[in-house]
């Protein structure tokens, strides 16, 4: 409510005041003359509107706020991919192609960039030894991986191609002979993409490998290999 006081007007008993558009006349002691101005409607409308409105907008901020800036628990991705390990090049000679499990763990930095850390395990043999003994081939890296934009963002099915590298080692262990494993350095580039349907992730990844290898029973030279390793897998988002 607006209260308005008109003083020193000695000359007048009744001031005419208009309010909301009705006019009315109150009669006020000489010397002292007012009047109560009541909120017309219409004021009353536009103030709930604009709250209405700035509750609105808050609440669209905070929504964008909230994909802008993901928690940081969202950020992190977890994936266990199976596949396989195909030897290429001098590696045919020795190790035969194996089922291989890989372990995943990226954290996304931006949405175009995430670090990631694997381990994988591959179950293989030795086919340049007599009666291919059974050989363990564990993989453990870093890296970070590029990724584009999602295509068909707002869409109920949604890919999203990626291209990372990384380093870290290889090592190779005998499951049933007592012979120490050897271990060596390793590196690789990587593409491949993501596709989803909902909060559902299906991860499909190609790493061409190339490692140190140093001989298993001490026989031959120390050189340079070269394998590839395609996997796939599920993983569930949080939104």
């Amino acid at each position: 409510m607006y209260d308005i006081n008109i003083t020193h007007f000695p000359e007048r008993n009744n001031v005419t005041d208009i309010c909301n558009s009705h006019h009315y006349s109150r009669a006020m002691p000489a010397g002292i003359a007012s009047c109560s101005i009541c909120c017309a409607p219409g004021l009353l409308a536009s103030i709930a509107l604009t709250a209405a409105l700035l509750a609105a907008s808050a609440g669209k901020a905070g929504a964008q706020d909230s994909n802008e800036h993901p928690s940081v628990l969202s950020r992190f991705e977890f994936v266990v991919s199976s596949g396989g390990l195909l030897p290429t090049g001098d590696q045919r000679n020795v190790l035969k192609r194996a089922n291989m499990t890989i372990a995943q763990l990226s954290y996304a930095v931006r949405p175009y960039l995430a670090l990631t850390t694997s381990m994988g395990w591959a179950r293989s043999r030795d086919i340049a030894m007599a009666d291919a003994p059974k050989l363990d081939v564990f993989t453990y890296d870093v890296g970070a991986e590029l990724r584009a934009d999602r295509w068909l963002s707002g869409k109920a099915l949604t890919f999203t191609p990626f291209a990372g590298a990384g380093a870290g080692g290889r090592s190779y262990n005998y499951r049933s002979l007592d012979v120490d494993a050897t271990h060596n350095l390793a590196a690789y580039g990587s593409v491949g993409g993501e596709l989803g349907y909902r909060r559902i992730r299906f991860r499909v990844e190609a790493r061409d490998y190339v490692t140190g290898f140093k001989p298993m029973l001490a026989n031959g030279a120390s050189g340079r290999r070269n394998d590839v390793s395609v996997m796939a897998g599920f993983r569930i988002t949080a939104h």
